[in-house]
């Protein structure tokens, strides 16, 4: 009987590991994202936001202890900013040696760590939900950020150029939100995030067929608090 139910719950595990991620009714959507901030992370915002990110647990950089022993006397401010630096090339490193997958980049703006998910590597190609590499993927980049907490997350959708700006609007900020709501689903605190939809805004790509794929993408920007 024993030997019986253990198989059972095995049966169970395996097929529960197997189930594809779909994104929850939009409806719900509000409830996940609950704290998350809908405008870009500028300095400002960040300040403002800090206050409610510390009280739900939340740590700055400087304040981690991760202090080597000739970094314990000296000008505070050096220290802070080696501090820093150390910290997000840490971060930096394992995203980029844990997403070598076609359509994911790292990459690397001060003490910014920015990862660039192309549309069609992480959604569905003719559905607007995730797939089941981009699950791969989120849980991947959920895992890291929950090891790199002292962060703020940017996540902003972006399009290809549309002639309907609202829609192109609606259709960043969808990708966005989505991607919000999966780290939400996973024990990212919203204290952390920024939720932007910007359209066709900042191609970083051309317009010919190659290139409005990759202007569809969500970028997460990493920033440290502090």
């Amino acid at each position: 009987m024993k030997l019986k139910t253990i198989i059972l719950s095995l049966i169970c595990f395996v097929l529960m590991g197997c189930q594809q991620y779909h994104s929850p009714s939009r409806n719900t959507w509000q409830k996940y994202l609950s704290g998350a901030s809908f405008m870009d992370m500028t300095e400002t915002a960040k300040t403002a936001k800090l206050p409610v990110y510390m009280g739900h647990g939340g740590k700055i950089v400087t304040a981690t202890g991760e202090l080597s022993p000739n970094m314990q006397y000296g000008d505070k401010n050096n220290i802070d900013n080696v501090t820093l630096l150390n910290y997000m090339s840490g971060l930096e490193y394992e995203l980029y040696d844990s997403l070598r997958k076609p359509g994911i980049s790292v990459q690397r703006a001060g003490t910014d760590v920015v990862v660039i998910l192309v549309r069609d590597a992480i959604m569905e190609m003719n559905i607007a939900d995730i797939s089941a590499d981009g699950a791969d993927t989120l849980n991947t980049i959920t895992k890291i950020l929950k090891k790199y907490g002292a962060t703020f997350i940017e996540i902003a959708g972006y399009t290809d150029s549309m002639k309907d700006k609202n829609a192109a609007y609606a259709f960043s900020l969808d990708m966005a939100e989505r991607v919000g709501v999966y780290l939400a689903q996973h024990n990212i605190s919203t204290s952390r995030m920024f939720i932007v939809g910007r359209g066709s805004a900042r191609p970083i790509a051309g317009q010919n067929d190659t290139g409005r794929l990759t202007n569809r993408r969500v970028e997460i920007k990493i920033n440290p608090a502090r």
